[in-house]
């Protein structure tokens, strides 16, 4: 070794060349190279490949193959809720596989034809699953693929969602998921507890939106059972949603909003309206409450989005098949209020009420 270093001083620049041309080039990797160089090279090399076991286990069980899952996720809009969900399932994958699933995370800032855009290129780049984040996304990921798994979450309604005659609660396709729905009727129930003198009530949500019109419909008509006055009121978009709700203010006592998500981006401008005319609002989500709303029956979107993690596992992992998997239900919603704008409004709550956490 003592002659070997004496000759690497003399002609280093010779060494080189030669070892350069035994090495065909490569400097990326030590795999499949020739034997190191020096003592201190085949050391470090046997410290590599001693760490890399210990890499692999810290992933998890289920990553021992060191096979890396890319999951592509597609949310509608960004807005408390969606975010909470996404965060939640992101959470369980992490726990589950480490650094061995990685996200592709986008958001369609609102707009369906995104939405595709973004679906078709998780589609054409193979991914191994699908988060579609509200229905627009998840219409979206379902025409770009039929083969690739899709989950989805904040679905208010699936068998609306995807056109489904009859849906039971499994798709039968490559689409399961979580569902949104909180009691329908027990969320108009709410007005007859907190608002009994309002007999004038509108709907306001966005006509984009399917399931939207699904819960609309389903209220409207437990509220007129009740024998309330109701008007419905639709915005195409946020450019409109101002206008339509002033109108919807000066007609009515109170408001009602579904789970539009298009509503949960806008809250601001919906408060700034609502609030001066002294109209109450009761809404589908926790969300739109601590944006303009005085109540909800609500459940939790970070819980809703650990579901679906948990459900994604068990379709990378090979354990289940998401064309048999059902639909999966929040199974226990909470009546929440806005502290603030229940006080301002002159609005007594009910004891049973939780108050929603102010930020």
């Amino acid at each position: 070794m003592k002659k070997f270093e004496k000759f690497m001083s003399i002609g280093l620049a010779a060494v080189l060349c030669m070892g350069l041309t035994a090495c065909g080039g490569s400097t990326a990797s030590t795999e499949g190279s020739a034997a190191p160089a020096s003592e201190a090279a085949a050391t470090e090399a046997a410290a590599t490949e001693a760490a890399a076991p210990a890499e692999t286990e810290s992933a998890g069980e289920s990553s021992a193959d060191g096979k890396v899952y890319n999951v592509g996720i597609c949310q509608l809009v960004q807005h408390e809720a969606l975010d909470a969900a996404t965060q939640g399932f992101k959470d369980v994958l992490t726990e589950e596989f480490g650094d061995n699933v990685k996200f592709d995370e986008q958001n369609a800032a609102g707009d369906s034809a995104t939405c595709a855009t973004i679906t078709n290129t998780f589609a054409s780049n193979g991914v191994d699953l699908i988060l579609a984040n509200a229905t627009p996304a998840l219409q979206a990921a379902a025409a770009a693929t039929a083969d690739i798994p899709i989950l989805g979450t904040s679905i208010t309604e699936y068998g609306v969602a995807l056109d489904i005659d009859g849906f039971d609660g499994v798709t039968g396709k490559n689409i399961s998921g979580t569902s949104d729905l909180a009691p329908l009727d027990q969320q108009a129930e709410m007005f007859k507890e907190i608002l009994p003198d309002a007999e004038k009530i509108g709907i306001l949500y966005c006509s984009a939106e399917a399931n939207s019109v699904y819960q609309a419909e389903t209220v409207k008509a437990k509220l007129e059972e009740e024998g309330c006055d109701v008007s419905v009121y639709t915005f195409a978009d946020s450019n409109d949603v101002a206008q339509v709700t002033q109108t919807a203010c000066d007609e009515n006592d109170a408001l009602y909003i579904p789970t539009d998500n298009t509503a949960a981006s806008c809250t601001e401008a919906i408060n700034n309206i609502a609030l001066p005319s002294k109209t109450p609002i009761i809404a589908g989500e926790e969300g739109i409450v601590a944006g303009c709303g005085i109540a909800t029956l609500s459940i939790s979107y970070y819980e809703l989005g650990r579901t679906t993690g948990e459900m994604a596992v068990k379709i990378l992992k090979g354990e289940s098949k998401v064309e048999e998997m059902p639909v999966e239900y929040y199974a226990n919603p909470v009546k929440k209020y806005n502290p603030s704008i229940a006080e301002e409004l002159g609005i007594k709550i009910p004891d049973s009420y939780e108050a929603i956490a102010s930020e």
